[in-house]
């Protein structure tokens, strides 16, 4: 079985809306593009690290017309070793429409979610999934992800739709490797989701955290 691997980008308040730019999802939302002033050549090498071994991309509808728009045209340029890998691998899309799946490799799962993205799981082993917010819900509140790659900007928004929304089921995490801070202040954090449920316990206990 190989890996559902989400990488997200956030604000300190946990805002992931738009971060590419104004365009990207503008509905009620003013700060559209919010990521490319604090955006250095740690995060970016981060960045392009995070996609190393990737054999299969999961988007969503509206990030997938983004990539769609812009990685085919881009081979033997400066983001060309990205381009070749993005247009390389096949490309599973999470729509109720119907999209133009005009980027070769691509096709569009069937109804049931849930049930798609376990059969992906079966066929690769390194699945991206990159932005997709709304997709990233769903496979928040299924718990069908292996590991979250976040990275934390240095800014407050105070609007947006949040990584982690109400209804988002209860799920432990384990930091597989130091976080990292960017010049700029952004701090990359690499999780893997453990099984089980988040406990609880006494802060007034004398064996707290033992």
């Amino acid at each position: 079985m190989g890996l559902i691997h989400i990488v997200m980008f956030a604000t300190l308040d946990l805002v992931g809306q738009a971060p590419g730019g104004p365009d990207e999802d503008p509905e009620g939302f003013p700060f559209g593009g919010w990521q490319a002033p604090l955006l250095d050549d740690v995060s970016g090498e981060q960045i392009g690290a995070a996609y190393e071994g990737t054999d299969a991309l999961l988007l969503g509808r509206r990030t997938y017309d983004i990539f769609a728009g812009y990685w085919p045209f881009q081979e033997g340029g400066q983001d060309g070793g990205m381009a070749a890998l993005l247009n390389s691998v096949p490309k599973y899309v999470a729509s109720r429409g119907t999209p133009e799946l005009s980027w070769a490799g691509s096709s569009q799962l069937g109804p049931d979610l849930p049930a798609a993205v376990r059969e992906i799981r079966d066929r690769h082993e390194n699945v991206k999934v990159v932005g997709s917010l709304d997709l990233v819900q769903t496979l928040l509140r299924e718990q069908l992800f292996d590991r979250l790659d976040l990275w934390v900007y240095p800014v407050v928004l105070g609007v947006g739709k949040k990584v982690f929304e109400d209804g988002v089921a209860p799920t432990n995490v384990r930091l597989v490797e130091p976080p990292v801070a960017s010049p700029k202040g952004t701090v990359f954090l690499r999780y893997q989701r453990v099984e089980g449920a988040p406990g609880t316990g006494d802060m007034s206990a004398p064996d707290r955290g033992v």
